[in-house]
């Protein structure tokens, strides 16, 4: 972890000089939210504010309920209505944070089939303001129903930030303090009934639950249907256990489709995955997925969408840990998936462990692709000194089926070897299907990155691959890895516990 967990540069900017800066540890001051929905729909946002400079404002917006106060009474607890529909929005007011209390969610599940929505289920849109914050406690999450949408489009100077009630109150560093974001749409996924055979060409008999919370669905037969944007975030702490082996990710993202802007995206200190994929479409850019405890980005279910630029790393993960896990999962006709993932990722950097990190028996690995996953990475490193990490590991007949994963302009740099080949399941594969690759190099690679994740020299003059030839969706770029160098600074101003930002 990366130290105490605070609301520190890309807030207190944001805030105006809002001081949390000493703001200490403690319990919760937040009152009862009860029971039961309030005020939903509408459109939220009203109301005065004379809070900001370390001082909590005076009331809630309009259609929010008030909590108290939370962080030594320098920020008002507003509580989020449980049910959205409509139109709402939480502004950003200097002395104002947003609880999401209990479930939140923005509409109602209109089913899978987009052009015939479920009768009587209400949609909704949030709209959240650049700067709000907004946070959560123990088994509270915030889910956005097929057919709905969030508009949470920050900014580099003033991030949206998610995070736990912990975190507000000045408490360390931790994980799995609050629930984290459900996206639920209706692009494809390859959770079918049995009786369905093939992928049929309108998929709206595949859909699914989500397996933590099993009242949220998604799958459907809208590829290009969108749940929003989320741009300039931050999600930290998020990964509350809600059942024993079943934790909340940072981000889900289930049957999302390609119409939703994911970009310049932070999950920091999730005790389950950063993000994870169940099937859908959606593409994402500038990511920056940190101290996780399981995977960073996780893949299931026939998700088919690329992601380009990504810094993907943690200190000390205790489950078992890779920075990509690939699967496909999902039904199956004659051990063939319906639907086989087929992601593509173009510039990242991973890194699993620190050289004293101590695992536990289980599998550890940089990269692990299963269960007929068909991947693409492209201007990659995966790095690791410690002596227990892989960097590559490929299990199951139906994943080195053609057309089968590849590598392009991939480097490797793992103390206990590039690949695991000793588990009796493809043992030759990974070594053949990155060999097979272009300009890829698997030994005697060794790594200048700089602050985890920026590239030096070795980095700098590796050749790399013209992503644009994997897929339309990736920019053109003449280098490997997430970061090109010091004077690449996407990722500076908006993030937490980085180089040069403030900790999380």
């Amino acid at each position: 972890m990366l130290g105490v967990g605070k609301l520190k540069a890309p807030f207190l900017a944001a805030m105006s000089a809002l001081a949390l800066a000493s703001c200490g540890g403690g319990g919760s001051n937040v009152a009862s939210p009860g029971e039961g929905a309030f005020a939903t729909g509408g459109t939220g946002g009203t109301g005065t504010s004379t809070g900001g400079n370390g001082q909590a404002s005076a009331d809630c917006p309009t259609g929010f309920i008030n909590l108290g106060t939370v962080a030594n009474g320098t920020l008002r607890s507003c509580g989020i209505p449980r049910l959205i529909t409509g139109s709402f929005t939480i502004p950003f007011r200097p002395g104002t944070a947003y609880r999401i209390d209990g479930k939140v969610e923005v509409g109602e599940d209109q089913g899978a089939d987009a052009q015939n929505p479920r009768a009587g289920a209400r949609a909704g849109v949030l709209t959240v303001e650049p700067g709000a914050t907004l946070f959560g406690g123990i088994a509270e999450y915030l889910v956005v129903n097929r057919g709905s949408q969030m508009i949470a489009d920050g900014t580099a100077s003033r991030p949206i930030i998610f995070t736990s009630l912990n975190d507000l109150n000045g408490g360390p560093d931790l994980k799995g303090q609050w629930g984290g974001l459900v996206l639920a749409g209706r692009a494809p996924i390859n959770r079918c009934p049995p009786t369905v055979t093939s992928f049929p060409a309108n998929p709206v008999n595949c859909e699914f639950r989500f397996e933590a919370i099993q009242t949220i669905n998604w799958g459907g037969n809208a590829p290009t249907e969108s749940s929003g944007i989320l741009r300039y975030i931050q999600v930290k702490e998020a990964g509350y256990e809600v059942a024993p082996n079943e934790e909340l990710n940072g981000i889900t993202f289930g049957g999302v489709g390609s119409g939703t802007t994911v970009d310049f995206v932070q999950v920091h200190g999730s005790a389950d995955d950063a993000v994870e994929f169940f099937g859908g479409t959606v593409n994402v850019r500038h990511l920056v997925l940190d101290q996780w405890d399981d995977d960073g980005f996780d893949t299931d279910e026939g998700f088919t969408g690329a992601a380009q630029f990504v810094i993907n790393f943690s200190d000390n993960p205790t489950e078992e840990d890779r920075c990509f896990e690939a699967s496909t999962a999902g039904s199956t006709s004659g051990g063939v998936p319906l639907l086989r993932s087929s992601p593509k990722v173009s510039n990242f950097t991973c890194r699993v462990g620190l050289a004293t990190s101590v695992f536990d028996s289980r599998q550890h690995q940089g990269l692990l692709l299963n269960s007929g996953t068909r991947y693409d990475f492209v201007n990659g490193l995966v790095v690791s000194a410690n002596a227990a990490i892989f960097c590559l590991d490929i299990d199951g007949a139906s994943t080195v089926a053609d057309p089968k994963p590849t590598f392009r302009s991939v480097v490797f740099s793992c103390a206990r070897g590039p690949y695991r080949t000793t588990d009796g399941d493809q043992d030759a594969a990974p070594e053949a299907l990155f060999t097979a690759g272009t300009n890829n190099l698997a030994t005697g690679y060794v790594s200048t990155l700089s602050q985890v994740f920026i590239n030096g020299g070795n980095e700098s003059g590796r050749l790399a691959t013209n992503p644009t030839t994997v897929s339309p969706f990736f920019l053109a770029v003449s280098y490997i890895g997430a970061v090109s160098g010091p004077n690449d600074n996407w990722y500076v101003g908006w993030t937490c516990g980085l180089a040069g930002a403030a900790s999380c």
